[in-house]
């Protein structure tokens, strides 16, 4: 039976990785920069539209919101890295509870790296994701927003990040090319989770 988006439910926001329950239930977790569309893709796979919080202002997810999809996975929303209208402290307490939860979930299954494909490659987007190469992090790059430019623009963008990328890597992640918006790239993400389970 194929799984249900359209009922996922808001579980629980933890403040550190300690306070995670049902460990044992896989995690697809999306994390990214700062106002990538992190949110809006959450929302356009589980079909709601306001089941993740979205907001004009950068950093607004502060914790790590937990919705469960039929009993049978997590999607986990995290706070952004890079720029955020928060303090530098807020900030550290913030890379450190993505850290920490990357790093230690036993049970995170895939992060998806969202990259803002509207835009060229920006090295902090480079850095984290060869971080997370580094520490031998499952991982899988969503490329949002494609419908922000003309279609050749958002080629180039997506074909010079996955360009610089391939000197630091050997075998590529695996990608997908998504529009909250226009619903482009949705049903294939779905579908590859449901058959991860």
């Amino acid at each position: 039976m194929p799984l249900q988006f359209n009922k996922a439910k808001f579980t629980k926001s933890y403040s550190n990785t300690e306070e995670i329950t049902n460990k044992a239930v896989p995690q697809f977790a999306f994390i990214g920069r700062s106002n990538v569309g992190k949110s809006s893709l959450i929302n356009a796979i589980t079909e709601r539209k306001d089941l993740a919080k979205t907001s004009s202002v950068p950093g607004k997810t502060q914790l790590l919101n937990f919705f469960r999809v039929d009993d049978q996975l997590f999607l986990v929303d995290l706070p952004g890295y890079g720029y955020a209208k928060v303090s530098k402290k807020k900030r550290e307490v913030f890379e450190g509870l993505i850290s920490d939860y990357i790093l230690k979930s036993e049970h995170l299954f895939v992060l998806f790296i969202l990259i803002d494909a509207a835009i060229p490659p920006q090295q902090i987007d480079m850095d984290f994701v060869n971080w997370c190469g580094f520490h031998r992090v499952p991982i899988a790059l969503i490329f949002t927003k494609t419908d922000k430019k003309k279609a050749k623009q958002t080629e180039k963008n997506i074909n010079d990040f996955q360009m610089e990328l391939s000197q630091a890597w050997d075998d590529m992640p695996l990608m997908f090319q998504t529009s909250s918006k226009t619903k482009a790239g949705i049903e294939e993400i779905q579908t590859w989770i449901e058959a991860q389970i």
